[in-house]
């Protein structure tokens, strides 16, 4: 089942009297439940691939399709609404509130949502997400009681708390040394594996990208190539194709 389908996207920036041409007609598909890996060097259009996939940006011209919705055309307001119902995010930096628990900080986006959650129901749910990733003992520590990879996984929880369709992870090891970003990535592998959750993980590292099923090249704004995994697992691919995969699962982001 396709979750994301991009028709000749194009993004052209205007920098006074200069446009400065960045995505130059992509096109692609993601199917349900994988893990692919989106690899470019410095200004590549990468990163800004990644703001229209993640509904931070919108394209200049063409189509982005989300779950069956059109959302590259849609107003910062809506746009906010797509990110906090359907995506979440893990970036190189952690982004935790320094004096706040580990769970304090992974429950913290419930209360920017409309969902009508209680205080108690908040709670159980981030300590179910923190024990999914492994930090059922360390949920009531700051940020400065924990290691590297034990913020980067409280990051992460707190970018499943809202049960998200898609999980952006956006150089997630950057800051983290070998042997924790080893770990770190086993943990997107689980998590894409037991809970379906569809992950895209934006690196310029080769050794990032190959923990994912399916790595996608771009370079000076169009997809350059795309590398099959070994099992034949459908992804991106260059040119909209029909691709299979598992089923979504409600409540796609790893609480029971």
């Amino acid at each position: 089942m396709e979750l994301i389908e991009l028709r000749n996207i194009y993004k052209t920036y205007h920098l006074g009297e200069i446009d400065v041409p960045v995505l130059k007609g992509v096109s692609a598909k993601v199917a349900s439940g994988e893990l692919l890996a989106l690899m470019g060097v410095s200004g590549s259009g990468k990163s800004t691939l990644m703001n229209i996939l993640g509904c931070l940006d919108h394209p200049s011209s063409g189509e982005y399709w989300l779950d069956g919705q059109e959302v590259g055309h849609l107003s910062p307001n809506e746009r906010a609404l797509v990110r906090n119902h359907k995506l979440g995010f893990v970036f190189q930096n952690f982004n935790l509130l320094a004096r706040t628990s580990a769970l304090d900080n992974v429950v913290m986006p419930l209360s920017y949502t409309n969902e009508n959650i209680s205080g108690r129901e908040s709670r159980q749910r981030g300590k179910a997400i923190l024990e999914l990733v492994g930090l059922g003992d360390r949920m009531h520590h700051a940020p400065a009681q924990l290691s590297g990879g034990q913020q980067q996984r409280v990051a992460l929880a707190r970018a499943l708390i809202n049960r998200p369709a898609i999980l952006f992870a956006d150089e997630p090891t950057g800051n983290l040394d070998s042997h924790t970003s080893q770990e770190v990535l086993e943990l997107f592998q689980r998590l894409n594996r037991e809970e379906h959750l569809t992950i895209i993980l934006v690196t310029h590292d080769p050794g990032v990208a190959q923990h994912a099923q399916r790595i996608i090249h771009i370079r000076d704004g169009v997809i350059d190539d795309t590398t099959a995994a070994p099992d034949g697992a459908h992804g991106i691919s260059p040119t909209p194709q029909d691709s299979t995969a598992a089923p979504p699962r409600a409540g796609a982001g790893g609480t029971p």
